[in-house]
């Protein structure tokens, strides 16, 4: 059983019912959807199948949400794309227009003000490199520096130059109502530059009455680089968005950021997730390349809580393959985890408490034995994150009453919840373990787990127990 994590990002290409049961077949944690490029109606689509599905199969895949967030994209082609020459000379205008290989708009109309004379200009990920030369009335004149295809609505970063729009838009907040509406899981939020833009979000789910939906910002520039420690302590997580990343920041930088991101997500207990061009290459062809897999064992040998598919599922032609390979590879390089290693870092910056002390003791007595799994009861879900924290080489068996709690566990290493019906005995807590130990893992008579949680329900806010049982 694999413990790193997979976001799939649906789209075109995994729209369909029996595409996603294939997903989630092949080993989809959380299906993502980007608000950037999906309708309201494309979502309920897609929310919908997903939890007919989780019925189905008995699963339960997890629902996360993209902001559009502080977004500059370039407007439609007269085909969809165009091809930016060398050496040309172009126009970016800030009113809507149709596009061609000459000129084409923006969907920031205050670009102009915002940008000075020599900026660079950098469109699709970086792939085509645009130099301010003048200002018109109501356009940019640049010199294309690196040409190439540029298609309907792809991202522009302008680097250097922060730009002059509010973290939230009204179709934002819009988008916000809505998935507190859908009842999704996580919200991840685009172009945050520091705490302030997270507390912002936070503050409309609080007067929204929402305490379920997860918050996870999306590290794509240097302010949030910059910002990191306080961006991790107000938030359940972050991702580590490597496309944008990569443009605005030195391309050879990514990977060291990518690092110790993760790390410091691991020792303050939060989700890491490493995302962007994980395996794009599977966009056309069946198979990754040797650089792709290569990426995906490290991401999983430094302990990222998940991985994520953008592109290779969106509009790939193989979305189920891409899922299904990916999911091999991670089993394979988490045989190369140092388990131990993890687990002293971690640790080091645990706080003295009850439930971080029996949540060490219980990950270091289930390597020591080589148990099949932990099994954690509970409700809030906090006992099963301090022991994902914890990196336990066995599967995480969380077991709650609560679906909202299950489906935020979804995306933290190791752990695999299960929804089952209120305990109400310490004798029934323990036989419900083993039955789900069975169920999930397929332990045998003769196998080892340990069991954990807090008794009695009511009376213990906290974990207090630890019991070695042999089926």
């Amino acid at each position: 059983m694999k413990k790193t994590k997979i976001i799939t990002t649906i789209g075109p290409a995994s729209k369909d019912e029996e595409i996603l049961k294939g997903l989630i077949l092949s080993g989809m944690n959380v299906a993502r959807i980007n608000l950037t490029h999906a309708s309201h109606e494309f979502c309920k689509d897609i929310i919908t199948k997903i939890r007919r599905l989780n019925e189905t199969l008995h699963t339960n895949v997890a629902i996360m949400l993209d902001t559009k967030g502080p977004d500059v994209t370039v407007g439609k082609f007269e085909s969809g794309s165009a091809y930016l020459n060398t050496g040309d000379k172009i126009r970016v205008y800030m009113n809507p227009i149709l596009g061609d290989s000459t000129k084409f708009s923006v969907s920031y109309p205050r670009l102009i003000h915002d940008v000075k004379v020599n900026d660079t200009i950098k469109i699709n990920d970086g792939l085509i490199e645009l130099t301010v030369l003048d200002k018109g009335i109501d356009y940019l004149l640049c010199e294309v520096v690196t040409g190439g295809f540029v298609e309907d609505h792809k991202g522009i970063n302008v680097i250097g130059v922060r730009l002059n729009m509010p973290f939230l838009s009204k179709e934002d907040e819009e988008d916000i109502a809505f998935a507190n509406e859908m009842d999704v899981d996580f919200l991840a939020l685009t172009h945050v530059s520091n705490a302030e833009d997270v507390l912002e979000i936070n503050d409309i789910l609080i007067n929204l009455g929402n305490d379920h939906i997860a918050i996870i910002p999306k590290i794509e520039n240097e302010r949030a680089v910059d910002a990191i420690d306080e961006i991790i302590d107000i938030s359940d997580g972050v991702m580590i968005a490597r496309g944008d990343l990569g443009v605005e920041l030195p391309f050879e930088r990514v990977p060291g950021i990518q690092r110790t991101i993760i790390s410091k997500c691991h020792r303050a207990g939060k989700v890491s997730i490493v995302a962007t061009e994980m395996m794009a290459s599977m966009e056309n062809a069946a198979r990754p390349t040797r650089a792709e897999v290569s990426d995906v064992a490290s991401a999983v040998t430094d302990g990222v809580d998940a991985v994520m598919l953008s592109g290779e599922t969106t509009i790939g032609k193989y979305p189920v393959q891409t899922v299904d390979i990916m999911s091999k590879i991670i089993e394979t390089a988490e045989e190369d985890v140092n388990y131990y290693e993890l687990l002293d870092k971690a640790m080091r910056t645990e706080k003295q408490d009850t439930t971080g002390s029996i949540a060490y003791s219980v990950v270091e007595c289930a390597s020591r034995l080589k148990a099949n799994a932990i099994v954690t009861p509970t409700m809030s879900g906090y006992t099963a994150r301090k022991i994902s924290r914890f990196r336990p080489s066995c599967p995480i068996l969380a077991i709650s009453p609560d679906e909202k709690t299950v489906r935020n566990l979804t995306i933290y290493y190791g752990i695999y919840p299960e929804t089952i019906k209120p305990i109400k005995s310490f004798d029934e807590m323990m036989e419900r373990s083993k039955e789900v130990s069975k169920q999930i893992t397929k332990a045998e008579v003769g196998d080892r787990i340990v069991i954990t949680g807090g008794y009695p329900f009511k009376e213990v806010k906290h974990t207090n127990f630890m019991k070695i049982e042999d089926l």
